[in-house]
């Protein structure tokens, strides 16, 4: 598990009026709540926070969250964006108990894909019906993403979720709740030939324009 932190301030002014005040300074509202602690309001400044989030990390691993020369481990649970200004309003964080298990969302990473008979076949449509699952774990068996390996996929072949070779330690939730829920993660599809243009037209088309016209004589 690969150690990833951000830095915090902890701030008193609360309410809708102080967090506008925070955004205009270039500076993020945020909260971190959980474990045996009570909520703490917190702000984070926005430029360095923008670049982490467009790490696939800020949303699914551990963050080393230092608030005021205090670290304390967080999981992102929430992330409000302007609509369309790049620009986030508010973060959410949630504590992370050592010996607690939790339940987050890791992404899927897709390999081989490229080098398996199914995605070498031209008329083979390879379809992701998921790029990311819930799982649970302890914090320190916490992985940032789990592997699908294609190497072996062929046409017709459907990859479950149970099929997925999962990190020790680590367990699909859904899966506990029955056979209906051993959803497709990968599907490998026969494409559709596409016909030509012009590949059936009408006989007639292919008769010179004199001959049609004297037969209509």
């Amino acid at each position: 598990m690969s150690e990833h932190s951000l830095k915090a301030v902890s701030r008193k002014d609360e309410g809708k009026g102080a967090s506008r005040r925070l955004r205009h300074a270039g500076v993020i509202p945020a909260i971190v709540y959980g474990g045996k602690s009570e909520p703490k309001s917190i702000q984070l400044e926005h430029e360095p926070t923008w670049l982490a989030q467009k790490n696939e990390w800020f949303y699914s691993s551990i963050i080393d969250l230092d608030i005021d020369g205090k670290v304390e481990k967080v999981l992102l649970r929430d992330m409000q964006r302007h609509p369309f200004r790049q620009l986030i309003m508010h973060l959410d964080f949630q504590r992370v108990t050592a010996g607690q298990a939790l339940r987050t969302r890791v992404p899927l990473h897709f390999i081989n894909e490229d080098t398996s008979s199914a995605g070498k076949a031209a008329d083979v449509v390879v379809t992701h019906e998921l790029n990311e699952v819930e799982i649970s774990c302890l914090p320190k068996d916490l992985p940032e993403f789990i592997e699908v390996d294609l190497a072996a996929l062929e046409l017709g072949q459907t990859i479950h979720l149970s099929e997925i070779k999962l990190p020790k330690g680590v367990e699909i939730p859904e899966l506990k709740l029955g056979k209906e829920h051993d959803v497709a993660v990968v599907v490998a599809r026969a494409g559709r030939v596409e016909v030509e243009e012009g590949a059936e037209e009408d006989a007639s088309a292919d008769v010179p324009a004199t001959k049609v016209e004297k037969d209509e004589e």
